[in-house]
C-alpha cells in the first residue's frame, strides 16, 4: 500500500504489518483513505481527531446553510384595513426572514363573481411589501382560491439595509452637529453676559 505520514508527506509503498508497526510506533491510527487506487492509499493519523474535526465541519455547513420554508398568509375579499395592515406585517417579517410567502385570497359563495376585488388586494400587499421580495407566480385562480407566490429579494433587501444604515448615521451626524452648535451658542451667550 502507499503510505502517508502524519504530516502529510509521501513515505513510499510499505506492506501492511509494516505499515501497522509505524502506526503504533507513533501512537497513531492506519486509516485507509483510497481503497480504488492502485495501490491503495492509506494514512497515519488521529482517526478520533479526525472523526471529530469532520463533524465539527459538517456541522459548521449545516448551520450555515439556510432553511427556507414556505409560510402562507390569507386573505378575504371584505378584509377590514386593520386586519389587512396585521397580515401584511406578517408577510413583510416572513420576506424579511427569508422564508417564501403564499400569499391566498379566499372567496366564498357570491365573491367568486368579483375576481377584480381580490386581484386589487393583491396588488395591495405586493405594493406594501415593495421592493423587499419579488414576485415569483403571478395571481391565478384555483377553484375558489386566488394564489400568489412571493420570495426574498436579497438583493434589494441589502440596498434598503445600506440605505437605511447611512440614514442613521446621518442622523447621528447632524445632532452631533447641532448639539456642537448649542454648546457653542451657550459658550458665546455667557462670555456676553460678562
Amino acid at each position: 500500500m502507499r503510505l502517508i505520514g502524519p504530516t502529510g508527506d509521501q513515505l513510499g509503498i510499505k506492506p501492511v504489518p509494516e505499515a501497522l508497526r509505524m502506526a503504533r510506533g507513533l501512537d497513531l491510527d492506519l486509516v485507509e483513505v483510497a481503497a480504488n487506487a492502485n495501490p491503495p492509499v492509506c494514512r497515519i493519523m488521529d482517526y478520533g481527531k479526525f472523526k471529530y474535526e469532520e463533524g465539527q465541519k459538517a456541522k459548521e455547513a449545516r448551520r450555515k446553510s439556510s432553511n427556507v420554508s414556505v409560510k402562507e398568509v390569507k386573505y378575504r375579499p371584505k378584509i377590514g384595513k386593520g386586519d389587512f395592515d396585521t397580515k401584511t406585517r406578517n408577510v413583510i417579517r416572513f420576506i424579511d426572514e427569508g422564508h417564501k410567502v403564499k400569499v391566498t385570497l379566499q372567496f366564498r359563495g357570491r365573491e367568486m363573481a368579483h375576481p377584480e376585488l381580490g386581484m386589487k388586494i393583491l396588488d395591495d400587499v405586493i405594493e406594501a411589501v415593495g421592493p423587499a421580495a419579488k414576485v415569483d407566480t403571478r395571481a391565478r385562480m384555483e377553484g375558489r382560491s386566488m394564489t400568489m407566490m412571493l420570495s426574498p429579494d436579497k438583493q434589494a433587501q441589502e440596498q434598503m439595509r445600506k440605505a437605511a444604515a447611512a440614514a442613521e448615521k446621518e442622523a447621528a451626524d447632524q445632532e452631533a452637529a447641532d448639539e456642537e452648535a448649542a454648546g457653542r451658542e451657550a459658550d458665546q451667550t455667557a462670555d456676553d453676559s460678562q
